[in-house]
């Protein structure tokens, strides 16, 4: 069997699996997420402060960096 008669029936045995299943998870339903965010405005505020943080991280070491050599 050649390579490319292998990929086509490896191909169809995905669609053909991929159709057969139905979906685990309705609209609504997030149990995957490794959080609860139940109270919706602390969880903002604290993805809020995360982003940010990572955000500002380079542009406050940048200023330390010409600080120090601006006093040197």
């Amino acid at each position: 069997m050649s390579i490319l008669a292998r990929s086509a029936v490896s191909l169809r045995q995905v669609a053909v699996r991929s159709r057969a299943a139905p979906s685990r998870s309705m609209h609504g339903e997030y149990k995957h997420l490794p959080f609860e965010y139940k109270n919706k405005g602390a969880f903002g505020t604290k993805l809020a402060v995360y982003m940010l943080s990572g955000f500002i991280l380079p542009f406050v070491a940048a200023g330390y960096q010409l600080n120090k050599s601006a006093a040197s």
